[in-house]
């Protein structure tokens, strides 16, 4: 079995990889339980129009943040997004600020790399029309609802990656027009309660949703706020906590600190 220190060091290795450090105890022998901390913006760009991605664009750690018509940053449907991605493409190394419209559209497969939002708009992202979506890196913070919305079908594969003041890190589409069967799978995620109700992801049975949790580590949830797996029947909640056939993971996935 893998000890709790194990998957910790694994969480602190796979942040520190990708430039992001993690408190630690005057020895440095031990994680402290304190949150990844957050990268300073090399400079600031405000983004009137949606910027189209394709192929790899590495925005330097750069933020960039919504005005004009992108200047919303409530939970209002229908805004667009900062980035466009087209299939394949991948973004690195960029900071989302405030306000933060409807983050990434990712408009089939796409990798999201170092990829940080300051304050979540409507969405962090939102992957629709591919097979495989991957987030690697990162975090998102200041989520009134969701981080990442999966409107298409496919898997999403979420790695190294720090979330607070959330509501929903990842939930599968409820009430899209097309439905799918789709997948998420979490791996060396950090999370950090706030003392109110939040899902790390939630899914819909009733579709044959499936979601895998591995290496998630709770910081100050100590009355157990944070739900890692909601069920749903599309819209309607139907039950939490882990099983053999949609939410796959068990106690020892879980750590709190």
């Amino acid at each position: 079995m893998t000890s709790r220190h194990t998957r910790r060091r694994a969480l602190i290795g796979g942040l520190a990889s990708l430039g992001v450090t993690v408190g630690m105890t005057t020895t440095g022998t031990a994680p402290a339980a304190h949150a990844a901390t957050w990268p300073t913006p090399t400079s600031s760009r405000p983004v009137s129009a949606t910027i189209p991605v394709s192929g790899t664009v590495d925005g330097g750690m750069k933020r960039y943040y919504g005005s004009g018509d992108l200047a919303g940053d409530g939970q209002e449907e229908g805004q667009d997004p900062i980035f466009r991605l087209a299939a394949g493409a991948t973004l690195k190394n960029v900071i989302i600020g405030a306000p933060g419209a409807d983050g990434i559209h990712c408009e089939g497969n796409c990798t999201l790399q170092n990829v940080w939002w300051e304050d979540v708009g409507e969405d962090a992202a939102t992957f629709r029309g591919g097979s495989t979506y991957t987030v690697t890196g990162g975090g998102a913070k200041k989520a009134a609802d969701k981080v990442f919305q999966h409107n298409g079908p496919g898997t999403v594969n979420i790695s190294n990656f720090a979330v607070s003041e959330f509501k929903t890190l990842y939930r599968s589409c409820g009430d899209c027009s097309t439905q799918y069967t789709r997948k998420v799978n979490l791996s060396n995620i950090e999370v950090t309660g706030t003392g109110t109700t939040a899902r790390l992801v939630g899914i819909n049975v009733n579709r044959n949703d499936v979601a895998t949790l591995r290496g998630i580590t709770i910081l100050n949830d100590a009355s157990r706020k944070v739900i890692p797996c909601q069920k749903y029947n599309n819209n309607t909640a139907v039950g939490t906590g882990p099983d053999s056939t949609n939410c796959l993971y068990s106690a020892s996935d879980i750590t709190y600190r």
